[in-house]
């Protein structure tokens, strides 16, 4: 028995796999804030998620800050670094860029206006890296680093392909950039905003097809396109199953897709920040309608071609289909970057990931040089060179926040990402993660420094989420002393903080929502010393407060990271993380995972128990009415189901050790087989319950089970009841929803 009770509870863990922004566009796209600690659209502690092609970056407990390496650090060696690091052209100016003065930070190596010595950041990053790809096994990585309108660094170290080797080359080697991606589709939105052909507070439904128009759902708030911006729809978030292919027969034209892919609407527009790779694409199907042109073209017209990034495209690599966008040019499809999953077993290629019907939220792909001046545009204000991509006032707007946020927390500047850094920095830019592909963009203008890096392996996103910050931290800031200190005052309060918290992003219905409550919510303590702690699937985080405890605010106990719960009277009701890609809502013990595991053992124990009772009773013991016989052989029946239930759930679980496959082959014969069983079985719960009394009533002693089997039934009874409300509330009984 206790083992078959550990079983369950590993089938119940196994059931939340990582949303990694893949499932976000992870669960890429839950997004990972650069100054978070060590992520994986999406979780609590630093972001989301996070399953981008966008990104779930979910934090890892407090970690140490890596021994800084200055100008005589080398490149660590591995296995996926054994190629000598491909090194681009470094120095040419891309724009001329006068620095911002700003002052030095007491203690800090370079005042703002100083550029960095191009040999102490290649070291320093050589370090960084070479340290990441050894630890984190990962098998390419590709950087740029611009300042001032001159490139520092352009550097691809380890591998495109291990079969046949192909080295990364930082001008030629194409990654795939996730939810990068949408920065295009915001300028390419504000733009036309510019233009006066789309205005930011006019209803959405105004610029778009009314094939795709947003219904009202019982809401009475019109989603405007500012909602698209700073992802306040409110939509739910769903992934599985649809927002990657890895199939060409499995694509779909990007109309088609919004159509068949409606998400409902959850909450009142502008309410909350809620990530949406569903809106993104709207977004980007709004201007395709509003210019009359396919996104794909669109971007090349707009964006691409002005700026001379003739690597840089949302073609994808794949054969032409009549009813598809033109795929990527034979002379780029070469050069794309394979993507790498790592295992006990080495790393292992994964299908060319399709991206192509949810373009603008995730398709693009670009170079480590591409990738430079992309960034040294965003500096100098949409300008680059000759190429005049968007005007002064639109440049402010792209730094300027949509949103009212706590200090550190994300306000969503239309549509690009805000982060804290280090030494009071401000930064701005956007994660992106794909199932392999795991990147991050920031650009700083007050150091006239941008930083890009994309890594080729499921494990790369600590190394992409934290590279800019680690930049930062060794150059422009003093030293932080780790960890932050606790308070007592919070530790006395502890009440007020703790509980289960629950993400607004995720789906609210179907077998995605049972999958996502297992593995997305948050479980919030107070430590003795007065720090929080943000426990999450992928770890613990450990917070201190800022100021006064009660104004619900807090730092990362190491790194750059904030906290801020939202305080009614009372009682703290919710918290969003640095990246405001979700607000995490406090939920009672029937959403809770362990909860669910409870239930399961129990029920697997009364189903074991029913049906050993049939092998055990004497003679006796058979005695019964012609109800009580009817309800035996129910009661039979249903403890056969709830088993099997129960262990296809374990066996489907034990298959989602790669959320590729999950992604690609969802929901799979075993999560609905399991379903079905489960909701047979609740039926036939129902039925024991109404036929309980009669039970009860019984007959003569003689003819009638005894006082004990009538309680062990109706213990039995309760427990399968209660174990199907809640699989109900989870939504785990719709088989067909997959």
């Amino acid at each position: 028995m206790r083992s078959f009770v550990k079983a369950v509870a590993a089938a119940v863990a196994g059931l939340g796999f990582v949303f990694t922004s893949a499932l976000a566009l992870a669960q890429d796209e839950s997004p990972a804030p650069a100054a978070a600690a060590p992520p994986p659209t999406s979780a609590p502690a630093s972001t989301p998620p996070p399953a981008t092609a966008g990104q779930y970056p979910f934090p890892k407990s407090v970690v140490r800050p890596a021994p800084s390496r200055r100008a005589t650090a080398p490149a660590a060696k591995t296995a996926a670094t054994a190629a000598p690091a491909a090194k681009g052209p470094v120095g040419p100016a891309l724009a001329p860029q006068a620095p911002t003065p700003v002052p030095t930070a007491t203690g800090a190596r370079l005042p703002a206006g100083a550029p960095m010595p191009q040999a102490e950041l290649e070291a320093f990053v050589d370090g960084v890296v070479g340290e990441a790809m050894a630890r984190d096994h990962i098998a390419g990585v590709t950087v740029s680093v611009v300042q001032h309108g001159q490139v520092l660094l352009k550097k691809g170290y380890g591998f495109a392909s291990l079969s046949p080797a192909r080295p990364v080359d930082p001008d030629r080697t194409l990654f795939r950039l996730g939810s990068i991606s949408k920065t295009f589709t915001w300028i390419a939105l504000m733009k036309d905003v510019e233009a006066g052909r789309i205005r930011l507070e006019a209803p959405l439904n105004q610029f778009l097809p009314e094939q795709l128009w947003v219904r009202d759902q019982g809401f009475r708030t019109p989603v405007r396109v500012a909602n698209l911006l700073d992802h306040s729809a409110g939509f739910e978030d769903r992934a599985l199953g649809h927002l990657f292919e890895n199939r060409v027969s499995r694509e779909r034209p990007l109309v088609t897709y919004l159509r068949q892919e409606r998400p409902r609407r959850v909450h009142e527009p502008g309410l909350i920040s809620s990530y949406s790779n569903y809106g993104a694409a709207l977004a980007g199907e709004a201007v395709s309608y509003v210019n009359q042109r396919p996104f794909e073209r669109l971007a090349e017209d707009e964006i691409f071609v002005p700026l001379r990034l003739a690597r840089t495209t949302f073609r994808e690599r794949r054969e032409a289909q009549k009813n598809l966008p033109a795929p990527m040019p034979a002379s780029l499809a070469a050069d794309v970057s394979d993507g790498y999953r790592w295992s006990d077993e080495g790393f292992q290629a994964r299908p060319y990931e399709l991206i192509g019907h949810i373009a603008p939220a995730g398709a693009a792909s670009s170079t480590a040089g591409d990738m430079a001046r992309y960034m040294a545009m965003l500096l100098n204000g949409g300008t680059l060179d000759s190429a005049v991509i968007y005007n002064a006032r639109t440049a402010q707007l792209l730094r300027t926040p949509l949103r009212r946020t706590p200090p550190g927390i994300n306000g969503w500047a239309h549509g690009f990402m805000v982060y804290d850094l280090p030494g009071g920095r401000r930064g701005y830019g956007h994660p992106g993660a794909t199932l392999s592909f795991m990147s991050n963009m920031v650009v700083i203008p007050d150091l006239g420094l941008g930083v890009f890096i994309s890594a080729n392996t499921d494990t790369g996103a600590p190394l992409a989420m934290r590279l800019p910050e680690r930049i930062v931290q060794e150059f422009y800031a003093p030293p932080q002393p780790f960890p932050r200190p606790g308070d007592p005052a919070l530790a006395q309060d502890r009440g007020r903080f703790q509980g289960y918290y629950i993400p607004s992003r995720r789906a609210y219905g179907g077998l995605e929502l049972f999958v996502s409550l297992l593995r997305s919510g948050a479980t919030v303590r107070v430590t003795p010393e007065g720090r929080l702690t943000v426990a999450d699937a992928e770890g613990v985080r450990t917070w201190a407060p800022e100021g006064d405890p009660a104004n619900g605010r807090f730092a990362a106990a190491v790194g750059s990271g904030r906290l801020a719960f939202g305080v009614r009277p009372g009682e703290p009701a919710n918290f969003t993380t640095t990246s405001n890609a979700a607000l995490f809502e406090r939920t009672d013990m029937w959403r809770k995972p362990s909860t669910l595991l409870a239930l399961a053992a129990a029920a697997a124990a009364a189903a074991l128990a029913t049906l050993g009772g049939v092998l055990v009773r004497d003679r006796r013991e058979f005695r019964e009415t012609s109800i009580q016989s009817r309800i035996s052989q129910v009661q039979n029946a249903q403890a056969a189901l709830w088993l099997t239930a129960i262990g296809l759930f374990a066996i489907w679980a034990s298959k989602t050790g790669d959320v590729a496959k999950v992604m690609y082959g969802w929901p799979g014969p075993f999560l609905v087989l399991a379903s079905a069983c489960a909701l047979v079985a609740t039926a036939l719960t129902l039925a024991t319950l109404v036929a309980l009394p009669a039970v009860w009533r019984g007959g003569r002693r003689v003819d009638s089970w005894s006082p004990l089997r009538k309680l062990a039934f109706s213990v039995t009874v309760l427990v399968y009841a209660a174990f199907a409300v809640t699989l109900f509330s989870w939504g785990a009984l719709s088989p067909w929803s997959g």
